[in-house]
This record gives structure tokens, sequence and C-alpha cells, in this order.
């Protein structure tokens, strides 16, 4: 089974509410793009049009394999369209307010599923009316995880730990397979020579975090301040939504009966997915949210999440309150919640000859997920992977 063979073979559309209108403070576009993550779009952008990164605003993230379009904002922003190497950014009106994640609705995906043979498109037809019936569970999917080493180290596990140094070296050093050729130098370069921060302020083009270090050789709370903004945040997240997944799959072990549940192979282990649920168990399910780890988070000792989250903290040898990262201007985990179940709305399918495979069969899948939530995971649960072929489904994390 592949997928993301093609750029057109992942596409995934933004939907949202909102209006555009001819007055207001930001200007509101559409970014579409293929080859490139929302974070990198961003930053020609701002080189384009020389424009702060404070006034660029959006609802999140987009894979660069595939063909993406995702709504932002820019503040006080030109009322003009921008094209550059596959992304194109199309000026549709003015707002009031910058464009965040809660301004979405969904998003709506079309997939390319290829190399099949007919056995497995008949086990995923099956499947797609199970899904259709009981959803499936709201994991995190690997694209999350891209920041994270191939020994599981999470570099916001040693945040609150209070290893600040490995931290730094973590979130500086690890090989990520999608780096580009001068992210591979540079991080080759620090492992390299790691702590002689004079030799690599010399090598390197750093006007942050390096610069600070050579001055101030042991302040690596400081250093790690000065880290780009979007990439804190996704060493964050990633641990946290992490530990939702632990959660999740405690919860999910608890709840079901042993032969409702149909094991997932994710890049993190394989997770539970629930199967056969009676009308009970479903209303149940649609229902639970289970809460983000952060400091601020207050069970009671008899909630059963209460027992099941001491349980994994106690596993990763960190405690509730060191996710307040004390001493820290501008490192902050999230606080809220996430629906434990994601069904999918205007669920559609066909089936026909893979052009790129003889012999073999595709599937083609339309439907619409709520915001945040992982169109992979449908296609995890419909053909189910060898272990050898996990990999292929998600290879392309943003």
């Amino acid at each position: 089974m592949k997928i993301k063979q093609r750029p057109e073979d992942f596409q995934v559309e933004e939907r949202t509410d909102l209006v555009p209108a001819d007055s207001g403070a930001f200007a509101l576009y559409r970014l579409d793009k293929q080859g490139w993550t929302t974070p990198d779009a961003v930053r020609v952008i701002q080189q384009r049009w020389r424009i702060d990164r404070r006034r660029i605003s959006y609802g999140g993230l987009k894979d660069r394999h595939a063909a993406t379009s995702q709504f932002l904002t820019i503040e006080r922003g030109p009322q003009r369209n921008l094209t550059h190497q596959r992304l194109r950014l199309v000026y549709l009106g003015r707002t009031d307010r910058p464009f965040t994640g809660d301004m979405l609705t969904g998003n709506r995906f079309r997939i390319v599923v290829r190399d099949l043979s007919v056995e497995m498109v008949d086990c995923a037809h099956t499947a797609l009316a199970e899904v259709a019936r009981d959803g499936v569970p709201n994991y995190f999917d690997d694209q999350r995880f891209g920041s994270v080493g191939s020994g599981g180290e999470f570099m916001a596990r040693a945040l609150v730990q209070g290893r600040h140094e490995n931290a730094l070296k973590l979130a500086l050093t690890l090989p990520y397979e999608f780096d580009r050729a001068a992210q591979k130098r540079e991080k080759a370069v620090l492992r390299q020579h790691w702590g002689d921060w004079a030799r690599c302020g010399q090598m390197l083009r750093d006007g942050g975090v390096i610069e600070h270090l050579r001055h101030n050789p042991s302040d690596f709370r400081g250093a790690l301040e000065r880290f780009r903004p979007e990439l804190r945040g996704l060493h964050l997240s990633a641990y946290q939504s992490f530990l939702w997944n632990r959660l999740l799959a405690g919860w999910l072990h608890g709840f079901l009966q042993p032969g409702q549940i149909l094991p997932v192979r994710l890049r993190q282990g394989d997770v539970p997915f629930p199967r056969g649920l009676d009308d009970g168990q479903r209303d149940e399910l649609v229902r639970l949210s289970l809460p983000l780890p952060s400091a601020q988070l207050a069970l009671t000792d008899n909630d059963p999440v209460k027992r099941l989250l001491d349980g994994i903290l106690a596993d990763e040898n960190v405690h509730l309150q060191d996710f307040r990262l004390k001493g820290f201007r501008n490192l902050f985990f999230s606080r809220g919640s996430r629906a434990a179940l994601c069904t999918p709305a205007s669920l559609q399918h066909e089936q026909d000859k893979d052009e790129l495979h003889r012999h073999k069969q595709k599937l083609v899948l339309a439907f619409e997920l709520s915001p945040g939530s992982y169109a992979t995971l449908l296609v995890k649960r419909i053909v189910q992977p060898t272990r050898d072929e996990t990999h292929t489904i998600a290879a392309h994390p943003d």
C-alpha cells in the first residue's frame, strides 16, 4: 500500500465560515502549495514582501508532500497575489481579526491509496463501513512527531525534567529524515563542535541561539528562550501529543472488550482501534474528551483519567507540575482537551485500476474531518499494513 506517490494523490483543503469583507486590519489570503511546509511557505512570504513574522497568522500546519490549501492573514497585508515555485497566495479580502485554528470548520480530503491487491480492496470496503459507523480514535498521527529522534528522544521530555542542555542539543542536532541539505549541514556542525560556540558561530549563520551561547556558554535556559518560536511549539506539542495518545490508548484498553480491539501500528508503537461497538459504547466514545497534560490540569483523585495519567507520568519520570516550566517566559504547554473519537463526514470511495502499478488497484477516498484530526489514521484503519509498509503510509510528516 502506498499514499502520496504524487502530490495530487493527497489533497487537503481547509474549510471556514469566515466571509471576507471590504475593510478590516487584516488581509485574508488562501495559500495553495506543493512541496512546502507551512512555516517554510510563510518564510517565503515574509522575505518576498518584507513582512515581520508576527503579522502573519494561520490556523494549522499542512503537509509538505501534498497539494494543500489553507487560509492565513497578514496584518496590514497588501491587496495582491503572490506566486513562487509551486506556492500561490491569493488575496480574498479583509477581516477584523487574525486567522486562527478556532476559525476552521474542518478539512476536506481527497486521497488516492495505491498498490492494492483485490483482496486488500475488499477488506478496505468492509473497514470503510465500520469506520462510517464507529469512526476512528482521534490519535495524533506520525506527522506530529517529525521532531522526535529515532530512539524516541523528546526534546520537551528533557525540558520538563530540567535537563536544559540536553533539551537544546536534541532540538538543534537531531537528524530528521526530511531535513533539507542546509539543515543537515548545520546539524552536523553542531554535533561535531558542540560546546565550542565561537567555532559554531564562525561556521553558521545564527543571530540568536549560538550568538547567545558565545557570550553565555552555560546559559542553556536563555538559549532555549531564543529558539525559533514555531520550532519551540512543535517540540512541546509533540511531547504533549505523545502523552495524550498514551492516555487515549490506555482508556480504550480499559473500555473495550478484547474482541473489539484492532491494533494499528503508529511510529510510536501499536495502539488500539475500536471495532464492533454497541450503541452505548459508541455514544460514550462520541461524548468522551480527554485533557491535554499541562500544569493547569486539575483532576480529582477518584477520576479514572487521573489514575491513568498518573501512571503514564510516573513511567515518563515526570510530574504534572513540571509542565509549568518555571523560569521560562516564552515556553509553555497548551491547555485544553481533545475529542477521543473522530468521525468522517461525507465519506465516499471508489475503486479503479492503478495506473502506476501493473495488476494493482487504487482506492480514491473523499471525506471531511474536524480540525486537528488526521486523515492518515483513517487510511491505516481501512488498509492494514505490514510492519514494513507502515512507514510508507505516513512517509511525509510536515
